[in-house]
């Protein structure tokens, strides 16, 4: 069994390299009309600088999955501005895009929590296909949109989860086809649940991210024993290896939160499992201290009777 292991957006090691910059709404429509455009383009150019220092840091770091942030282009889905944020980066996104292809590196991106298709507000659809066609534009002005993913959460329940999960399957023919082909889908910590999730997946022909953490803050009726290889057989489709979140309880009252690094102790159920299947997956670790927390991660498990570390960012485990 081998594990890969990743990180989300930034490297707490290097200095200075938010690939998250952000020019707010309210601040851009204060700027003279003249400097609007050149706002954009300075604070794009520096995150897509700053994404590339972190890519030739998990390359030398022999790294191979790397979320990346979705705040890399500012105001890019607000209804009042939305611009051509590929056009005058044709090169710089191209450069991304090749390293990726090069190293064989292994990219995502995790919308956040507002872009859900469960809501009965139909503007709120609308708005999440948006923010979709966004993500996937910048994987596709890099040249990897059918390799890379796109993961979001089923959303809310609106007080009655079954009319919502019928709801979410009726929202999301709204989303492209070739969108939704790059899609996955992710169990969360409060409302649905991985069986819950699982079927969802299964039923939409989309892969589906398990998220550890997410599990345990929110159980479901089925166990990891039964679910896990129906959740991996969601990922023959497109011919990748399954993908788990990996994260540990920041305390035993902040259980949903995540701590700076990544419990051993909490995850050893989940590797022996893992490894009594003889599966190879990857893991998003999403600990506060992300791609620290990471390396220390794969120094722990390193130390388990039998696992060998093969490079920066994997292990194998006979």
């Amino acid at each position: 069994m081998r594990i890969r292991f990743g990180y989300v957006s930034q490297s707490m090691s290097l200095w200075d390299a938010s690939p998250s910059k952000t020019v707010t709404y309210t601040r851009f429509s204060q700027l003279p009309a003249e400097e609007r455009m050149e706002k954009l383009l300075t604070v794009t150019a520096a995150n897509l600088a700053n994404t590339k220092r972190m890519l030739h840091y998990n390359i030398g770091h022999e790294i191979e999955l790397y979320r990346f942030s979705s705040s890399i282009v500012p105001l890019a889905t607000h209804p009042e501005v939305r611009w051509d944020f590929v056009t005058p980066f044709r090169d710089e996104w191209r450069e991304i895009g090749d390293l990726v292809k090069k190293h064989r590196l292994r990219v995502s991106f995790h919308p956040n929590q507002f872009t859900l298709f469960t809501s009965p507000r139909e503007d709120v659809t609308k708005n999440a296909v948006v923010d979709m066609e966004y993500h996937y534009r910048m994987l596709e002005a890099m040249g990897v949109e059918k390799e890379s993913l796109i993961n979001i959460h089923i959303g809310g329940a609106y007080g009655n989860k079954e009319e919502s999960l019928e709801r979410f399957q009726v929202n999301l023919k709204s989303l492209p086809a070739h969108i939704k082909e790059v899609m996955t889908l992710e169990n969360d910590d409060k409302t649905y649940t991985t069986d819950e999730t699982l079927k969802i997946c299964q039923l939409e022909g989309v892969a589906n991210i398990f998220d550890y953490h997410h599990h345990m803050a929110n159980l479901g009726e089925a166990s990891l024993e039964q679910m896990l290889p129906q959740v991996f057989a969601t990922w023959e489709r497109r011919g990748l290896l399954p993908k788990i979140h990996i994260s540990s309880p920041k305390t035993s009252s902040a259980f949903r939160s995540h701590a700076d690094y990544v419990d051993i102790e909490f995850l050893q159920p989940l590797l022996e499992l893992l490894h009594s299947m003889k599966q190879d997956v990857d893991f998003m670790i999403e600990a506060k201290m992300k791609d620290l927390a990471m390396l220390k991660l794969v120094e722990d498990i390193s130390k388990i009777r039998g696992v060998k570390r093969i490079s920066g960012g994997a292990v194998e485990w006979k």
